[in-house]
This record gives structure tokens, sequence and C-alpha cells, in this order.
């Protein structure tokens, strides 16, 4: 091509993908993709899609489409990724001060607190929940309950009931949150996935008579 090449590509979060997976498909575990090569011209289609919106600054026009391409590529490639093995010492403090951070959502311990019940200090928590993570525990646990009140938003619950469920201190933090992260605030998704279920009720198929 005299122009040359445009190179694009998305990248849903894991949190996205087990969303998805787990609503649309009967995958069981970590969901993943089984080959990292795939042949689908209408998957390539929506990712262009989903780049143009981006491009646009319809990030509620982004969103829909990438969950619908994820969707795709999960019903044809997807399978449950294998089990790692959990091998260092870092490692496993790291998950169980995460699953310390999940269970305990809305009144997480402080730093000090988690590194002492957990027998480390505090800087090395840090260290090894970030390597293990790619972020500090209070970026997790943001991630989480932000995950979380998508969840509940999805199940029909206001975004101020999801704000307080999740542990924000009110819908501000949780509305600041959630549109860094999904890219609308919570009620303008809430009112567009309703659409598009009300809109899949109404579609009528024809029959063979």
């Amino acid at each position: 091509m005299p122009e040359g090449w445009r190179y694009g590509a998305v990248y849903p979060s894991p949190g996205l993908v087990a969303e998805i997976a787990a609503e649309t498909t009967a995958i069981r575990g970590t969901p993943g993709f089984v080959s990292p090569v795939l042949d689908d011209p209408y998957t390539v289609g929506l990712v262009h899609q989903v780049l143009r919106a981006a491009d646009e600054g319809n990030a509620l026009a982004a969103d829909t489409l990438l969950r619908v391409a994820v969707t795709r590529l999960l019903r044809l490639n997807g399978g449950a990724l294998p089990q790692r093995e959990v091998r260092t010492a870092g490692a496993r403090v790291a998950a169980r001060a995460r699953a310390v951070l999940e269970e305990r959502m809305t009144e997480p311990p402080t730093l000090e607190k988690l590194a002492g019940d957990l027998g480390t200090s505090p800087f090395a928590l840090l260290r090894a929940f970030r390597a293990a993570y790619g972020m500090p525990p209070h970026a997790w646990l943001t991630d989480a309950r932000v995950r979380r009140a998508l969840r509940l938003l999805d199940a029909g619950r206001s975004p101020a009931e999801a704000a307080v469920a999740v542990g924000f201190t009110d819908q501000p933090h949780l509305n600041r949150h959630f549109s860094r992260i999904v890219g609308v605030p919570p009620g303008a998704y809430q009112r567009e996935r309703k659409n598009v279920q009300d809109a899949s009720r109404r579609l009528v198929l024809p029959s063979d008579g």
C-alpha cells in the first residue's frame, strides 16, 4: 500500500473477559483464548468499529462494540486458561492479600494492618502485590469495586445503592472511578444496557411459515 499500514489493537481487561464469559459461555475457570490467531472477518470488522468509536470519542459505543467482539471471540475461540501454580512466597502473600481485600471490600484494612496480618512488611507487600497484579493494593481494590458495582448495576441496583454496596463513600466516587475504568458513568451504562436488552426483546425473527 503506498500510504503504508495502520495498526490497531484493543486490550480488554481480564475482568471484562471473565464477566462476559460468565454471562455468555459455559467456560469454567479463568477464561482465555485457545489460539493466538483467529481468522474471522466479522470480528475484524467489529474491532475496526471499536477503534473508530474510540477515535470519535464515543465511549458508550466503543464499550458496547467491544463487548460484542469479545463475546464472539469467546464463542469461537474461548477456553479455560491452565491454572498456574503460585511458586514464590511473594506471590502467595499477594494472593492472600487480594483475598482479604475481596472479602473486606467495604471495610478494607490499612496497608500496615494487612501486611502485619500476613506476616510481612508494608513495603514487601507492596512489591509482591505489584509484581503479581501490576498495581498496588489500593488501585486493585478500586478496580475490583468497579467490577462488582458493574455486576450490581446489571442486576438492577441503582448507582447510589451499588456505590454503598461496594465500599465507595458516595455515588460521586463511584461515578469518577467507573467512568475512568468503563468509559461512561454508571447511570449511562445502565440505561444503555437496558436499551439493548429492550431492543433484543422486541426483535422478532421470521417464522418458516
